[in-house]
């Protein structure tokens, strides 16, 4: 396989230092991004004993002026892969969600994929070759309770990347959405303690009557499963898949 560099927001923890650590694995090179400078160099240095090689960058994806600058901070590494990763999460009634929180969410998991695509099409194009990679989310496709931002957002991906795809037909540039149901993320621990309380339910509770209840394998997908995803829509065999939703489930949609 080519050797590519990629760049992956919110890097240095869950899902895309998942990612991040198995394309290292493939001997890439990936870009650590994150909103904490030291966070990002730490996952550098964690590691740093695989085969690919890894630098570190600090950015706020929701910063207009530091997304677009990140083409000349790079410098030498050319972006062949952007991976929008970074999220966050809120739980909340509808009536009691703060509005600068619900703007947050969307700010930075739909404004800022749509920047960082901004940033790196240019050279994508010019080198005929790109691969934007959103990390979606079950609930890019069904909606769950107390997570009208997290849902408005992850939806908006799946439009956001079915234009992107249509833009991007004159090059071999590809746009597409992992859905996966739920990862086993720091992220999603927080999940299961704000949905304990919100439903005075037990942790154990949450887990199976809530998250994998709807899901006939009743078993949380892997980060695994998600970068050998991304690795197959790398390759030359996935020129043509684009503007699509790549969904992981255990069979949730199916029903």
């Amino acid at each position: 396989m080519t050797k590519r560099t990629i760049f992956i927001t919110g890097g240095a923890s869950g899902i895309g230092f998942g990612i991040a650590e198995s394309m290292m694995k493939q001997g890439h090179h990936v870009i650590i991004a994150d909103i904490n400078e030291q966070a990002a160099k730490e996952a550098v240095t964690r590691l740093a004993h695989l085969d690919g090689s890894a630098s570190a960058v600090a950015v706020d994806v929701c910063d207009a002026g530091q997304v677009a600058a990140l083409p000349e901070v790079l410098g030498k590494h050319t972006v062949d892969v952007l991976i929008n990763n970074a999220g966050i999460q809120h739980v909340s009634r509808i009536e009691d969600f703060p509005a600068d929180k619900w703007q947050q969410l969307i700010n930075i998991m739909l404004v800022g994929p749509a920047l960082l695509t901004q940033a790196f099409l240019p050279v994508m194009r010019k080198q005929n070759y790109g691969r934007i990679i959103n990390v979606g989310s079950i609930h890019s496709l069904v909606a769950s309770p107390y997570k009208s931002a997290y849902v408005a957002a992850k939806h908006g991906l799946l439009g956001f990347a079915k234009t992107i795809a249509l833009e991007t037909g004159d090059c071999d540039v590809t746009i597409n959405t992992l859905c996966p149901a739920y990862v086993k993320t720091p992220l999603v621990e927080k999940q299961i303690a704000a949905q304990a309380k919100e439903n005075n339910l037990t942790e154990e509770d949450v887990i199976t009557k809530i998250m994998l209840e709807p899901m006939p394998k009743k078993q949380f997908v892997s980060v695994e499963e998600l970068a050998d995803t991304a690795s197959f829509l790398m390759s030359p065999s996935a020129r043509n898949i684009t503007g699509q939703t790549m969904v992981l489930d255990g069979g949730w949609t199916a029903r």
